[in-house]
């Protein structure tokens, strides 16, 4: 399954953001770089009208997540495309459980070729990356 179009990273100027200024994370077929959302700048509560506040509320951006897989991985296309397929398909199920805001970027590591049981492999390592990284909901 597919990322959702909203769900997706797309410009230069974002993955260059996440790796500039995300924290690491490593696993043995992956590494995580995630940016925590920016906190918004709050005026003071005496000069900004309930209404303002509450339409400022409702903007928050959905989770980002972009993936990152280079040909020192597989000189392949095929290969490299059906990793991150799999990938994504992975991030899928993880959707729901990932606070909005969060940019993430998956670099896979060139192990991740010789894996068997690749999508439930990677689903475990995102998974744990993404806990120690603290994106999970109730962990902001």
């Amino acid at each position: 399954m597919a990322l959702p179009k909203v769900n997706r990273l797309k410009s230069r100027r974002d993955f260059q953001a996440v790796f500039r200024e995300g924290t690491r994370r490593h696993a043995s077929h992956l590494t995580l770089r995630a940016l925590r959302p920016s906190p918004s700048s709050k005026p003071s509560c005496d000069t900004v009208p309930q209404s303002v506040k509450t339409q400022s509320t409702k903007q928050i951006t959905p989770a980002q997540i972009g993936i990152s897989i280079s040909t020192k991985v597989s000189k392949r296309a095929v290969v490299r495309n059906r990793l991150k397929r799999q990938i994504a398909a992975a991030f899928y199920q993880l959707l729901p459980k990932i606070s909005p805001g969060w940019r993430l970027v998956v670099i896979v590591k060139p192990t991740a070729a010789d894996i068997k049981c690749v999508t439930q492999q990677f689903l475990q390592e995102l998974e744990q990356l993404l806990e120690q990284a603290e994106v999970f909901n109730g962990h902001s």
